[in-house]
């Protein structure tokens, strides 16, 4: 996450350090921070780890239009984006995406949970607050500056008076106070937040009831690292006034005892069974779906576990009969020649996927591994369609670096060597490896006759200057 604040600064004082490390991260619902596992150094590059999943992404999308547009952000293109991450955290970071940890689809029982979330996130959004806050720790960093240079003046005229610990002091108080002027406010912006998110819920006639639960599950999480500690240097407001205040807003809505929608509940099984298949360990799968649960969304965790850690033709045989149960859904298709695919069986990959992408309506990273099985079956007689669902789903997903990967061998496989390494250098650039980005798109240049479109979008990524972190 890159700093909010400019560096107005020549350098930073080890407490301006403290204090934009602590705000930047603003808009967190918890209060302790995720532990982030380890990344690679492109991902690194790019931002924080991030998760790609066609289900996922339209249900949070399902749950999150109806409050974007309660609050008037219906037509700002606001994304939910999934990081990497089992703690149960969300934020918004740079006013057009929400980012939220696997762990909170996780560990939400219930759409309304979820929602809640979207929703408190959401009202930072509709106040502006990250604009805001960017201006106050700009502020913030003039007052230290000159907080430090009364303070140093203090302490050469303690010095030469004898007394050098009364000039350090005037140093650490007007900072210190200066730390708590701008928690203070921050705790503001939860609160407006948690208002907010209410008030967007009503508005669209759904409950505030799992938000409230959310913030109070947590509740005695925060207890003990909460006890003794001084309220006015948290940078949100301490969990059992937030809860208290919060149950007094939702609990007078007429929503209160509204149930989320059974068809809903059941998308929201699935997509927790599915993030638990691909993210927990499979003793753990096992152990939250054990053999007696019958439940489709307990078939589905078991199925995607056995194909990642178990035997591939028996998750094949409980992907079949997951088919069986729900002919329809795509994305039991999907899993089936993702299994398949990754099981060195592409051939075999190419039919499910081809109904998965027909029964998502061409969701673009379906087609894209729809294109990597036609890539990896290793037929040149099927280089022009993989290139041509390539382009399909790039064209909507931009930014995938997977879908130029592979229409880059797909261009390989023609002998198309100018356009096979144009998309491999997207490739790089997107990954974040600027530097093979610019070695593949210099040798796209040769390649290409001099100003055409393919050789003027290799020289854009030639000159593209590093990105500095």
């Amino acid at each position: 996450m890159m700093p909010l604040a400019a560096q107005t600064a020549p350098a930073r004082t080890g407490f301006a350090r403290r204090a934009i490390a602590t705000l930047t991260a603003a808009a967190l619902v918890l209060t302790s921070a995720p532990a982030m596992g380890p990344v690679s150094a492109e991902t690194k590059a790019k931002g924080p780890p991030l998760l790609r999943d066609t289900e996922t992404e339209q249900l949070l999308r399902d749950y999150s239009r109806p409050i974007l547009r309660a609050a008037g952000l219906e037509k700002q293109n606001i994304q939910v984006v999934i990081i990497n991450d089992p703690s149960f955290n969300a934020f918004v970071a740079d006013g057009r995406r929400i980012f939220v940890n696997y762990g909170a689809l996780l560990k939400s029982e219930t759409p309304n949970q979820l929602i809640g979330v979207l929703a408190h996130e959401t009202g930072h959004l509709a106040g502006g607050h990250l604009a805001k806050m960017r201006q106050q720790i700009a502020n913030a960093q003039t007052q230290m500056i000159v907080a430090m240079l009364l303070g140093v003046g203090a302490a050469v005229a303690g010095a030469r008076a004898g007394a050098g610990a009364g000039g350090a002091a005037a140093i650490a108080a007007p900072q210190s106070m200066i730390m708590r002027t701008l928690l203070s406010y921050q705790r503001q912006q939860e609160e407006s937040a948690d208002k907010a998110g209410v008030k967007f819920l009503n508005a669209t006639g759904q409950s505030a009831k799992g938000m409230y639960e959310t913030f109070k599950r947590f509740q005695s999480d925060s207890l003990f690292s909460a006890y003794g500690a001084d309220p006015y240097m948290q940078s949100h407001p301490m969990p059992a006034e937030r809860v208290e205040a919060l149950a007094g807003l939702a609990k007078s809505s007429l929503y209160w005892d509204k149930k989320d929608d059974a068809a809903l509940q059941h998308r929201h099984d699935m997509m927790r069974a599915k993030v638990s298949g691909f993210m927990e360990r499979a003793e753990t799968v096992y152990r939250r779906y054990p053999i007696s649960d019958n439940s489709l969304p307990a078939r589905y965790a078991r199925a995607i576990a056995t194909y990642l850690h178990g035997d591939p033709r028996s998750a094949i045989t409980q992907i079949d009969a997951l088919i069986k149960v729900e002919p329809a859904n795509p994305y039991f298709y999907e899993l089936k020649g993702q299994a398949l695919l990754e099981g060195g069986r592409p051939v075999e990959a190419i039919a499910p996927l081809r109904k998965a992408v027909q029964l998502s309506k061409q969701a673009p990273l379906i087609e894209m591994l729809l294109g990597q099985a036609l890539v990896a079956s290793d037929n040149k007689a099927y280089a022009n369609e993989a290139i041509s669902i390539l382009k399909a789903a790039l064209a909507r997903e931009p930014e995938a670096p997977l879908g130029y990967t592979q229409i880059a061998m797909a261009y390989g496989r023609k002998g198309d060597l100018a356009d096979a390494d144009l998309a491999a250098a997207n490739a790089a650039y997107l990954r974040g490896d600027q530097k093979t980005a610019r070695d593949l798109a210099s040798r796209a240049k040769t390649r290409f006759p001099i100003g055409s479109p393919g050789w003027v979008r290799a020289d854009d990524i030639v000159n593209t200057k590093p990105i500095k972190n």
